[in-house]
């Protein structure tokens, strides 16, 4: 019975039911100008793939410690003095027999160090009978005084750049001489990574290729410490790659470093200001941040 009433409900009137009708494409008007015609085809800019390239930075570490300031050598100086005053004297009863020839030995040894201290005994008179085994054992040690290495090598004085023995106090890094674009160039050991290559993986290959395996060196990190952008010439065409250069540390244990005579014409060993003598200056203010002051 309820069916039935709802189908001669339907047929009376239709569009009760189905009142909701369904969205159609909107047809543009007469008075819409199209706009279709009008626009002009655009193609989509090219992106041009960038050139990957790994460079090394071959450090050297210092050799010997830095010379002291003035102001460092008296700070040193005083605390010296102050560890001598306080500290507790040294038995000599228990580890020297009395009269030995080591006890006389070990006391002009201990005068001398309290002299470089606090300088030579003062309102203390000589003893008037003179020790003979002290005298002949001051004569005896003479010339077994420890004097210190000159600081400057050889190489200094030479101004050998290719001297691993150069500048101690200092960190030494290695550029290499090349030809770009028909003018002589320094810069670091680099060259181009290969395709489906590790960037660490291409490190040490460019390190074995550019510098020869006539050194012990060890790479750092899988990681590089810096990247560089360089500026491409004016010359060059709008679809030439460009260059990035990720720049890997690495220092040298041993050996020395033998570049292919083709390629490179000269190689040195240089401090952070030398390099920025020798390199233009967009290579130096996008290296400079990665080497050390000293």
């Amino acid at each position: 019975m309820f069916s039935r009433s709802v189908l001669s409900s339907c047929r009376r009137s239709p569009r009760a039911v189905f009142s909701r009708s369904f969205a159609t494409e909107v047809q543009p008007t007469e008075s819409a100008p199209s706009t279709s015609s009008a626009a002009p085809l655009t193609h989509p800019k090219k992106i041009s793939r960038q050139s990957l390239h790994t460079a090394i930075i071959l450090n050297r570490s210092p050799l010997i410690t830095r010379t002291p300031t003035p102001f460092e050598k008296a700070f040193y100086s005083y605390q010296a003095r102050i560890h001598r005053a306080l500290h507790n004297p040294f038995p000599t009863e228990f580890y020297f027999k009395q009269g030995s020839p080591l006890e006389t030995r070990f006391t002009i040894e201990e005068q001398r160090r309290e002299r470089k201290a606090f300088g030579a005994p003062f309102g203390i008179e000589a003893s008037e009978e003179p020790n003979e085994a002290a005298e002949l054992m001051e004569i005896a040690m003479r010339d077994e005084v420890d004097e210190s290495m000159p600081r400057v090598h050889d190489a200094d004085t030479k101004n050998d750049l290719k001297s691993l023995n150069r500048r101690g106090q200092r960190n030494l890094y290695l550029l290499l001489k090349t030809q770009e674009d028909g003018k002589d160039v320094w810069r670091f050991p680099q060259g181009s990574v290969e395709k489906d290559e590790f960037l660490h993986v291409a490190a040490h290959r460019r390190l074995d290729a550019e510098c020869g395996r006539h050194m012990d060196t060890w790479i750092v990190s899988r990681n590089p410490v810096g990247v560089h952008h360089p500026v491409k010439p004016a010359v060059t065409a709008e679809d030439t790659k460009d260059d990035v250069v990720f720049f890997y540390k690495a220092h040298i244990l041993a050996g020395q470093v033998r570049p292919d005579p083709k390629r490179y014409q000269d190689f040195a060993w240089l401090t952070k200001g030398e390099i920025g003598q020798r390199t233009d200056e967009n290579y130096w203010l996008g290296v400079k941040d990665m080497l050390s002051d000293f």
